[in-house]
Order: structure tokens, then sequence, then C-alpha cells
């Protein structure tokens, strides 16, 4: 490995932004890979591997460590349990790495760190999880199965036994193991720009693996390139990346030759962008986002692409915007929400999200959709959705929404593949699932306002 930057300390840095300063795992990570992008591509992947795989799998990781300390984790000093964290993973998932490797390098870097005092400490306990990994007793299913899956899949209880109430059992456990399947990239390709079959000799010749989605046939799973900009279908506007379940959105809008499309939470872009694609150059699609950073990102991104349109804007989806009222064809409405469904992608969404959060999202989810209905003209279709999974964000926002509000369900089953049609698909809204469907976790409505 480089001589000249200690991977460990990177990833601990990564590992303390993360936990202890509350940044964001995929924006971190990628500040720093796009900051050390000069390293071999087995470098990048190290940081990548033992960063993701400590979040993914940080409540096991926790359990080791505590089967083997009489001090509990989130009693040690913040960098000490993020050292040890980093360092059990090497232990347990990396092979490759030889214990002692780890554990020298651990005590090394606390000393560097001024925890001259608690060298002994960080050999012990990984010396000790070195030697006796194999004999942790690890909680029972049929005894504790909230603890047993909380441990194993590391998601705090208070959201399996939503998911336990909601899908029973079998099914939470299946979500689970679904976030920690290994994916690629999931990108939607643009035809207009070039041929399938040329995107996909295009990255096949600058040795991607590509392999082809059962939902969509724009839609690819791209894997083994080291960097995204270097990649020239990306580079040329061929491909976006976007997760098939975000593509659905635009499949269920369906939108016509000539709609006038209103994105209200459209950041980063990617569905607005699918919105104005669809719609083949004609009517227009405007992106909204309340961050102006976020906006102008948008713009540049419209910019590029060559798209005319569609264009970003800045506002407040919580506030009415006057001249929009009853202007709108669609009005897509992907709403700020817990990120449950996309734990796959950002593993710390689950440490930081807490029910008092949630209830203070579902309330902020009420009040776009109550500013934003009057945006749709008589007669015109509203999508709801969001990445999350379980009813209070999902269905019973629709409970209420439609209560309140002069909508109706319209089924979505002419707009997505009848591999995905069911009861509800037909009464017009899907609950995608992680580990059972294809994507990522996802809520997508369709609803149609009524004529006046």
């Amino acid at each position: 490995m480089s001589s000249v930057v200690n991977l460990r300390e990177v990833i601990l840095g990564v590992l303390m932004e993360i936990t202890e300063e509350g940044a964001y795992s995929h924006v971190v990570l990628r500040d720093v890979l796009d900051k050390y992008q000069y390293l071999p591509k087995r470098e990048r992947a190290f940081i990548t591997r033992v960063t993701e795989g400590t979040l993914e799998n940080m409540l096991l990781l926790d359990f080791v460590i505590e089967s083997f300390s009489k001090v509990p984790v989130y009693n040690m000093k913040p960098l000490i349990r993020n050292l040890l964290r980093i360092s059990v993973y090497q232990l347990r998932y990396m092979d490759s790495v030889p214990d002692s490797a780890v554990c020298n390098e651990a005590v090394k870097i606390a000393a560097r760190h001024g925890f001259y005092n608690l060298k002994g400490f960080v050999n012990g306990v990984l010396r000790t999880a070195a030697r006796e990994m194999d004999s942790i007793v690890w909680p029972d299913r049929r005894e504790d199965p909230e603890k047993y899956l909380s441990v194993t899949y590391s998601m705090p209880v208070w959201i399996l036994r939503k998911w336990m109430a909601q899908f029973g059992i079998e099914a939470a456990e299946k979500i689970c193991r679904g976030f920690m399947e290994e994916k690629g990239t999931f990108v939607r390709c643009d035809f207009s720009k070039a041929s399938r079959q040329e995107i996909i000799e295009s990255l096949t010749d600058q040795g991607i693996e590509v392999k082809e989605h059962p939902y969509l046939d724009y839609a690819l799973e791209i894997s083994s390139y080291n960097y995204l900009q270097a990649v020239n279908a990306f580079r040329e506007g061929w491909i976006f990346v976007q997760d098939v379940s975000s593509m659905l959105v635009g499949e269920a809008a369906a939108p016509n030759w000539g709609d006038t499309c209103i994105d209200v939470c459209a950041a980063p872009g990617g569905k607005s962008m699918h919105l104005a694609q669809k719609l083949q150059g004609s009517g227009y699609v405007e992106a909204r986002d309340i961050s102006e950073h976020k906006v102008k990102q948008m713009q540049e991104m419209i910019d590029r692409s060559g798209a005319i349109n569609i264009r970003a804007r800045i506002q407040d989806a919580t506030i009415q915007d006057e001249e929009s009222i009853g202007k709108a064809d669609i009005v897509l409405a992907d709403v700020p929400c817990s990120g449950l469904g996309v734990i796959g992608k950002k593993q710390d969404i689950k440490y930081k999200m807490t029910q008092a959060k949630q209830d203070e999202i579902i309330r902020l989810q009420r009040k776009i959709l109550h500013v934003v209905s009057d945006y749709v003209k008589p007669g015109g279709v509203l999508i709801y959705s969001t990445c999350t999974i379980g009813a209070d964000e999902n269905q019973n926002n629709l409970k209420w929404f439609l209560n309140y509000f002069p909508f109706r369900l319209e089924s979505i089953d002419p707009y997505i593949t009848p591999q995905l049609h069911t009861a509800t698909t037909k009464g017009g809204y899907i609950q995608l699932l992680p580990g059972v469907h294809k994507c990522d976790g996802f809520f997508i409505a369709r609803l149609r306002r009524m004529e006046e």
C-alpha cells in the first residue's frame, strides 16, 4: 500500500466525520475519493470497502468489540471506538489483510493521536478478537428475533419493529439482507444520443462490466470502473447515474407530448432530466429546490446535457408560488423523507434517523403536499414518491391526502413492467423493497386531480 498516504488514517478520518460530526457518508467518501483519485485502484478500493463495510456492519462490529471489552463501545473515546470498528471489520471480513498488521497499525494510530495510555487496551481487544472470533455467542433468531436481526444486519431495533409489524419477520429479513447485497452503479441511457449497442460497446471497451435490467430497457448496471468521470459514455452524456426505482417515477408520471411538469423537490435532478427526455424536446420541465447550491448544480447539468425544455429554479416547496397554481399537467413531489429505502447506498442513515426525526419529516411531507397540490390543473397528475419503506411516510400520508384534497388514485399498471403488477399497483401505488425487488426501496403513487 502507498507509503505516502496512510489509508487507515484516511478511513478513520472519514468515519469520524460521519459518526461524530454528522456528515453524510456518500458525500464524505465521494470527496475523499476525488481527493485521492491519483491513488492506485486497489488502494481506492480499500478505502471504499473498509469505510462502507464498517458503516454497513457497525452494530455487529460493536457487538464483537463488547464481547472482548469490559468498556461499552459508547463509553469509549470516539476515535478509539472508530479505530476498533475499522480494525475489527478487517479482522472479520478481510482475509487478505494479516491480523498482525491490523493490530499493529491500530496501536500506532492510537499513539499518533495521543492515546498512549490506551495502546494496551486497543492491542488487547484486537488480538483477543482475532484469536477468539469464532467463539462469539450470537443472538438466537428464535429466542430474540429483534436482537438477532439487529446484530446480524446492523439495523436499529426501532426500525425493525416497524418493518416486522408491517411486513412480517421473513420479509423484514429479506429487506435487511437486500441492503447488504453487493450492487454496481445503475445508469439511465439516453438513446437519443447513442444506441444501446453504442453505449454498451463504449462501456465494455473501457473494461466496464455491464448488465441489463429486467424492468427497463434503458437501464444498465455497471461495475469494475475506477472513476466515473473517466467513463466516456458518462462524459458524453449518454448515461446518467440513477437508480431503477427512481427511473420508475418517470415511468409512472408518463408525460404526454407538450406537458408542463413541475418537480418541486428536484435535486439532484435525475427525475427532472428523465421527464425532459421523455418529452422529447417538447413541453417544459421546471426543476425546483430550496438550495441555491443544488439549483446551480442542476442547471449546470442541464446545460451540459443540451436539453432545451428544462430549467432549474430556486423555490421553497413549503411556500406557495401563486404563479404556478393550476398550471401543471404533472407535479412530481419526491419529498424529503427518512431515506430508509436507500440504506444500501447510504449506510449511516439508519443510525442517524430517529422516531422523533421521522415524525418531523412526516409533518414536512404533508405541508409540501398541501402546498403543491394546487399547482396541478384539473385532470392533471400528481406523483407522490419517497425513497423510504413503511406506512408512516407512505400509505398513511396517502390516506391523509385523499381525505382532504380533490384527488383520486389511478392505476400505474399501464406504465410499469408486468413483473411489478400487484393489487396495489392496480390501485395506484407501489412499495418497492430491497431484497424483494431489483432496486432501492421506494414508494410511488399516481394521483389524478378531479375535474372541476
